[in-house]
């Protein structure tokens, strides 16, 4: 597979990633444990290098797994993982923490969960109102020079907050959702990270699933799944959504490829510094999803999708109330 590196950063990656969040967290029961270290080892087979974590997906339970499932080949493969959430007793999230000596706290632990003695790329989840971005990146800076972290990541971060954290200990990479029916980074984002040499690292590149065109309106979700209080994912907005993946699946079948890698090779044909981590829990997914790097979109391609994505109205929000509240920028 062809290498990205994300910004100015040096930080050399696999052209697409693993999102490996599905395999313990969020989208129904976790997947069962040798099964998930096989697909973990055959990604890496296949040539991806890159793949990300963090202590929220369990919680704590995804990054044991990616500790035994890399530990062979650790010197091989980069991986990032998150700080920023404390947790109640039944391991559900109990507010944002990323005060110094929490974020201290959970790189130690991140790194015995890893099996590592340093983290690849470690990203605050989400913006904490209530600790000066400053105090944030300096705490990480630190933690870069007692070489326990190499790169600092964002996640879900706006501008200001980017340009203010990059003032004191530079960024490697925002996370964020992206997609072709997510475009919000188009704005101000992306420009912001191409002046500052910031990677961008889309999570959700397939919509959460609904860009492969395997769910529609009649689908039904694990009781577990957090796509259930999605309101873009409510019946009626799944029936109007369809018109994209009727649109994606006919350009795919125009270049004999599938949906979902015409949806991941958008995404590496917006910007040299973009590295998508689409995630699975099935092996053929995982194919498929790493096929998607050798498939090269012509700039009449990209004006054609342009133009038919332009002509469709996607609905329904992309987070719940309460989900979007946790999202400060």
């Amino acid at each position: 597979m062809q290498k990205r590196t994300l910004g100015n950063s040096g930080l050399e990656v696999s052209a697409i990633g693993l999102g490996c969040m599905g395999l313990s967290f969020g989208y129904g029961p976790a997947t069962e444990r040798q099964q998930a270290i096989t697909l973990i080892r055959t990604a890496y087979e296949r040539g991806v290098t890159f793949f990300d974590s963090a202590e929220a997906y369990g919680p704590y339970t995804n990054e044991e797994l990616l500790g035994e499932a890399l530990a062979p080949i650790r010197d091989k493969v980069v991986i990032a993982t998150k700080f920023g959430f404390d947790f109640n007793g039944e391991g559900g999230q109990s507010g944002m923490n990323s005060r110094p000596q929490h974020i201290r706290a959970v790189a130690e632990a991140a790194l015995k969960r890893l099996k590592t003695d340093v983290i690849d790329l470690f990203y605050q989840h989400r913006v904490d109102p209530a600790v000066p971005i400053e105090d944030v990146a300096g705490t990480v800076k630190d933690l870069i020079t007692e070489g326990k972290v190499k790169h600092f990541g964002l996640s879900e971060a706006g501008t200001q907050t980017i340009r203010r954290a990059h003032a004191v200990q530079p960024v490697t990479a925002l996370q964020s959702e992206y997609s072709l029916w997510w475009r919000e980074p188009e704005g101000d984002i992306l420009p912001v990270l191409e002046e500052l040499g910031i990677g961008f690292v889309p999570f959700s590149p397939l919509g959460k699933g609904f860009l492969t065109g395997a769910i529609n309106a009649q689908t039904t979700f694990d009781a577990k799944d957090f796509r259930n209080s999605v309101p873009r994912f409510s019946t009626d907005a799944r029936a109007a959504n369809q018109a994209l993946v009727d649109l994606l699946g006919t350009i795919a079948a125009n270049k004999k490829v599938t949906p979902a890698q015409i949806a991941l090779a958008w995404l590496l044909a917006q910007k040299p510094w973009i590295v998508p981590i689409p995630g699975t829990t099935k092996l053929n997914r995982l194919e498929e999803n790493i096929g998607a790097a050798a498939v090269t979109l012509s700039d009449g391609d990209l004006t054609a999708i342009e133009q038919a994505v332009s002509k469709i109205d996607i609905q329904g929000a992309r987070y719940s109330a309460e989900h979007q509240a946790r999202i400060n920028r």
